[in-house]
């Protein structure tokens, strides 16, 4: 199952912020955390979890982002959930899930076998058009109005792009969250497809952008090279609003560590096709 990142970066450094999107929270929504869990028998691993305090018997909350269509979602969600329940129920009082949609059209087809969760309170459903249709993502909490952030339209995004930051600056008080919360909105916004190139955004944001996106930057750094190859052929397939030929894809696979980190900063600049084949006749 695909996941967002910047969504899950954005629930680690705010747990508190699930509970913006819900209808009732607990009294002590600040207090939970935002962590894996894994279940032994049978093995898998449940990403999206907020977890009630250690000493403190409360429920505990699911959390799925869901970006593109899939049939068996539900099916997967709420067993999963009801398994990881049931072998610690001593620690918990209920359990509910979460799930973030762009739109309803993502939403898988057949639910009618699924009616008494999502009909019963047990499950919550957020569609972040919806959000934006009822609120201007200015009057949205900055957390919030980063989620909506992604689905704004291109001519749109700079303009919140640029209020979400200055809210920011103003509205949070911690150094590290604030600047994580600038890494999001700047990372959504080089993610979308508006032709824009490095320095104009940074004109545009009034920020530094002079190295490459935060994801590409933190798996260099941990000496991922794989994951840096998959990302960089993401953001470019994005920046060019087109996917990349699988020859393409070993040109890029073949480039040995330094030229990716040359590639990784010089990315924003490419516009289309053209460009990135002029960047890598012109490292030959």
């Amino acid at each position: 199952m695909r996941r967002d990142p910047l969504f899950y970066k954005l629930f680690q450094q705010s747990p508190e912020l699930l509970f913006d999107l819900v209808e009732t929270k607990p009294d002590n929504a600040s207090d939970y955390r935002f962590d894996s869990v894994a279940v032994k028998e049978p093995k898998f691993e449940i990403d999206g979890v907020f977890l009630p305090p250690k000493n403190k018997r409360g429920i505990v909350y699911f959390c799925e982002v869901q970006m593109q269509r899939d049939e068996l979602l539900y099916e997967r969600l709420f067993a999963e959930s009801a398994l990881y329940f049931y072998r610690n129920r001593s620690r918990f009082s209920d359990w509910q899930a979460v799930l973030i949609y762009p739109s309803r059209l993502i939403e898988q087809s057949d639910m009618h076998p699924h009616r008494s969760f999502l009909n019963g309170g047990q499950a919550h459903r957020v569609y972040l058009d919806e959000l934006d249709e009822l609120r201007d993502v200015r009057e949205l909490p900055v957390t919030v109005g980063a989620m909506v952030l992604t689905i704004v339209d291109e001519a749109e995004a700079p303009e919140a792009a640029r209020d979400l930051i200055a809210r920011t600056e103003q509205e949070v008080s911690t150094p590290q969250q604030k600047q994580d919360i600038i890494d999001i909105v700047t990372s959504i916004l080089v993610y979308k497809p508006t032709n824009l190139s490095r320095s104009e955004i940074k004109a545009m944001l009034g920020i530094d952008l002079t190295q490459e996106p935060r994801a590409i930057r933190e798996a260099k750094q941990e000496g991922r090279e794989e994951q840096t190859i998959a990302l960089i052929t993401r953001f470019l397939a994005r920046r060019l609003r087109q996917e990349l030929s699988e020859e393409m894809r070993s040109r890029l696979s073949a480039l040995p560590l330094p030229r990716l980190e040359d590639l990784g900063e010089a990315l924003l600049d490419f516009t289309t096709l053209a460009g990135l084949e002029a960047w890598l006749e012109s490292q030959n």
